[in-house]
């Protein structure tokens, strides 16, 4: 296992959430928001913690807050300012919408760690999570290269990377959910309420 001190949490917060019409980071689930809920979910694991937004509402969680150094470019924007910005060779990046991550996730993704890959991320039910994975810091500069390039999309930015995919149990899927519509939310919540 990494040692804490070498590892910043990067939680990524700064979508439009045009199909949700709502910042996604300040929905609640049980009273508390999905950034809580992140946060106190990646605590124990991370040295730091660093939320991407151009949103000063989440400052009031008391983490440093930066906004992408390129606005408007999406996912990979996010992730380039939040490499650039960290001080450790490690990170854990998680987007803002899968509230429902646990420790059980992220210990699947720290078993992953070795000598050689750049990138570790997740793979449930078929579909890759670039979102729920770590980072080495030196991933940043190609991320620049690819945003200066063009480039926007975060799974062919994966593929630039040293990158091990590792396959969580059909039981863990609910765990890693990506929430973007309301559609999505209620059903959550509905389920949580069962």
């Amino acid at each position: 296992m990494i040692e804490r001190n070498n590892i910043t949490g990067l939680i990524l917060a700064g979508g439009k959430s045009s199909r949700m019409g709502t910042d996604k980071g300040f929905l609640k689930l049980e009273g508390i928001t999905f950034m809580e809920r992140i946060i106190e979910t990646i605590r124990p694991y991370v040295n730091e913690i660093i939320i991407v937004s151009h949103n000063s509402d989440y400052d009031q969680f008391g983490f440093k807050r930066i906004e992408d150094s390129i606005k408007d470019a999406g996912p990979l924007a996010g992730l380039y300012t939040g490499l650039h910005h960290s001080e450790t060779e490690y990170n854990l990046v998680l987007s803002c919408d899968v509230p429902l991550v646990n420790s059980a996730i992220l210990d699947k993704l720290f078993e992953g760690i070795d000598t050689t890959s750049e990138v570790i991320q997740l793979e449930s039910d078929g579909k890759t999570m670039p979102l729920i994975a770590i980072y080495k810091k030196k991933c940043q500069h190609r991320c620049l290269e690819m945003l200066q390039s063009g480039e926007r999309r975060l799974q062919v930015a994966v593929k630039q990377f040293k990158t091990k995919t590792r396959t969580i149990d059909s039981e863990l899927n609910p765990f890693v959910k990506n929430i973007n519509t309301l559609e999505q939310f209620k059903a959550l919540e509905h389920e949580i309420e069962r």
